[in-house]
């Protein structure tokens, strides 16, 4: 099969040769940068430059997918926060939020565009899901990403405060959280229609580390449910941290998969979820992927399939100065060990 193939019959509950190796997160690599002589900084702006180091992975590395965008402040940007891109700078520094829409979730005042797919750097995502899809299309599923509506209004405003008023506020907190929903929602039409084959909702900033099972089902999933119910196949619901104790609501969100980090007990999920659930993650994008060895990383991946996921996906971003032994050793170790049947 081609990867394309691989990853779309994944995600639709279809047969497949072996599980997929791919991500509906950042991947973008120090390698890529390097083919094209550009700074991590100027990647975030330019669709060209996006494009071609989103595809730079699949390129050099087999990696299964080609995603865009790679921060998480385009859609607080779209809505009025203001992004620190670090322009100048050659480290690797993410773009983060510099000043929120509002400090406090009583004062914010949310204008949605109209015309949403020409706010901020919509745009640039959408040209460079449209180049991927023209020069990369037949090859790779073309991926993109959006926040889930709770970490997006913790790009709007002060976290702080938002969490607070999660207990002191939780009507006001609830409708902002279904305001920014319909934005997810809309934003996920214009990315499907740009070129996207799949799209991931990241909700890593309401996972049990921030706030509880019961607020999460009350609060969280009720927003899910209606997001995945709207925004069409193939989706993914990722969420950090150690999601152990939600996995099961998680699920009951609709999305077509769900994706969980290293913290995650995979066997029980899977005990948990069933042998039709399809269950991402496990892979540590960072202390395995960038800092261990790739002996490490073919343990992992070993240890992964042994215990029920479903194909091999890092549990969160790909730090771009993964070693390329590492990066090798991800896509051949699956393409050894993943065989379906």
């Amino acid at each position: 099969m081609k990867s394309r193939e691989r990853v779309l019959r994944l995600l639709a509950h279809q047969p497949i040769d072996r599980m997929a190796v791919f991500s509906g997160m950042g991947n973008v690599t120090v390698h890529g940068l390097n083919k094209y002589g550009w700074h991590f900084a100027e990647i975030h702006t330019d669709p060209q430059k996006m494009a071609q180091v989103a595809a730079s992975t699949f390129e050099m590395f087999g990696f299964e997918c080609a995603v865009v965008p790679f921060d998480m402040g385009v859609e607080a940007e779209a809505l009025g926060s203001k992004v620190n891109f670090y322009t100048g700078h050659q480290d690797i520094l993410y773009p983060t939020i510099s000043h929120h829409l509002a400090e406090r979730v009583v004062e914010i005042d949310l204008q949605i565009p109209e015309d949403l797919s020409g706010a901020g750097r919509i745009p640039v995502v959408t040209q460079a899901l449209g180049i991927l899809k023209k020069e990369l299309g037949n090859e790779v599923a073309i991926g993109s990403w959006i926040l889930g509506p709770y970490t997006l209004a913790g790009q709007l405003v002060d976290i702080s405060d938002l969490a607070k008023s999660v207990f002191k506020k939780a009507e006001l907190v609830d409708e902002l959280l279904a305001k920014l929903s319909q934005v997810i929602i809309r934003l996920a039409s214009i990315y499907r229609s740009a070129g996207a084959d799949y799209i991931t909702i990241r909700e890593m900033g309401a996972g049990p580390d921030i706030l509880s099972p019961r607020l999460f089902e009350k609060m969280i999933l009720p927003h899910l449910k209606v997001i995945f119910s709207k925004i069409g196949s193939p989706n993914i619901l990722h969420i950090c941290g150690d999601t152990n104790a939600i996995v099961e609501q998680m699920y009951l969100s609709n999305a077509d998969a769900i994706s969980v980090e290293k913290r995650n007990d995979i066997a029980l999920t899977r005990k948990k979820l069933g042998p039709e659930a399809i269950i991402l993650g496990n892979i540590d994008g960072y202390n395995t992927l960038c800092k261990g060895t790739p002996s490490d990383v073919e343990v992992e991946v070993k240890e992964a399939i042994y215990r029920g996921v479903s194909s091999i996906w890092p549990g969160c971003d790909i730090w771009p100065e993964v070693p390329k032994a590492n990066m090798e050793a991800l896509v051949s170790t699956t393409e050894k060990y993943g065989k379906m049947g």
